[in-house]
């Protein structure tokens, strides 16, 4: 893998790749709010488009979000309810294990702890709250615990979403996250199915899809995402999108890599690195394949878009407070102050 930054590769690339989109961005945007489906290359352009497109990107992205979800901000909280110890080989993760990266370990939290966490985000205004815990699969007191957990958070807060992220499921272990009250199960994609090897080897890209599935089988509204910033190519970051749209998630958490000490990806001197401009072409182009979808702008998002955070939100409709699980975000004060400066609200919990 080279080292060139990837505004160069857009700006050197740019005219080899652009179709007859051409930089009308807005005639994009009216096709698509008359249900027209962008083709692959279409949205391949859009991460090749200049960066002095990127005014009329977000113009054009705002347009769908907009007609779709008005100017609310959906902010989701997570629980880091079991932190590292994890059996996985992921490449990108702290809490794998291969990752030397200092951070809190724990054994999972107790359904009183849990609940603290989950009432400290109805406060902070989050409408979602989402139980992570490290593990390749939750055996099923796990899934009990959490089970119960669930139960007393929808008897406090009913109108507050929970979600759970428990990694890959076995049979019946849906059905029991449903019955207890669970609205929504994550489960990442990651990253593009021929990207995936690259990544992770300790289970299969099928894995994850089979998961989701099942979560929504159960009744579960699933939610699955990607890490961008991974050695990916363009064209896999589209393939990613067109993956998530085939799956029919109703949530999409775009995260972007963090390079944490430790981690086999975060060590890599040849890894590229990402840029706000190139972040902010992401954002839009998972907006115009997955239009009516909430798309979550995720972890990284501090670090890497920097002074152009509040852009994000004119293609995303939604974002994480706080905390990543081991890694720190910006105050919540900040955050809620970046939606009241662009006249935006958040929405408030039980919303659709």
């Amino acid at each position: 893998m080279n080292t060139t930054s990837m505004t160069e590769r857009t700006t050197r690339s740019a005219t080899e790749t652009r179709t007859a989109t051409g930089s009308d961005w807005n005639a994009l945007a009216a096709r698509i709010l008359e249900g027209e489906q962008i083709t692959e290359a279409e949205a391949l352009s859009v991460l090749h488009a200049p960066d002095s497109d990127v005014p009329g990107l977000l113009a054009a992205a705002w347009k769908l979000r907009s007609h779709h979800f008005g100017n609310t901000v959906k902010l989701n909280y997570l629980v880091n309810a079991k932190s590292g110890l994890c059996p996985e080989d992921c490449t990108y993760c702290t809490q794998s294990k291969d990752s030397t990266a200092e951070i809190e370990q724990h054994r999972m939290l107790s359904q009183e702890q849990i609940i603290a966490k989950a009432d400290h985000a109805h406060a902070q205004h989050a409408g979602t709250c989402c139980i992570v815990i490290s593990a390749q699969s939750p055996t099923d007191q796990e899934v009990d615990h959490v089970a119960g957990a669930v139960q007393e958070i929808k008897r406090r807060h009913p109108e507050m979403k929970v979600c759970a992220c428990m990694g890959i499921l076995k049979d019946g272990q849906a059905e029991k996250l449903a019955a207890a009250g669970a609205d929504r199960y994550n489960h990442n994609l990651n990253t593009a199915e021929s990207h995936y090897e690259e990544v992770c080897s300790t289970h299969s890209y099928q894995d994850r899809l089979d998961t989701v599935e099942a979560s929504k089988k159960a009744g579960i509204s699933p939610c699955s995402g990607v890490i961008v910033g991974m050695g990916e190519s363009r064209e896999q970051v589209v393939e990613s999108a067109y993956a998530l749209k085939r799956l029919d998630v109703d949530s999409i958490p775009v995260n972007f890599f963090l390079a944490v000490e430790g981690t086999p990806l975060g060590d890599d001197p040849e890894r590229e690195e990402l840029d706000p401009r190139y972040c902010l072409k992401v954002l839009c182009m998972y907006r115009f394949v997955n239009p009516a979808r909430e798309i979550r702008v995720s972890a990284g998002r501090e670090e890497h878009l920097r002074t152009l955070q509040p852009m994000s939100l004119y293609a995303a409709n939604a974002m994480f407070l706080a905390d990543y699980l081991t890694e720190p975000g910006q105050a919540v004060e900040l955050d809620e102050q970046m939606i009241e400066d662009l006249g935006f609200v958040w929405e408030q919990a039980g919303g659709e």
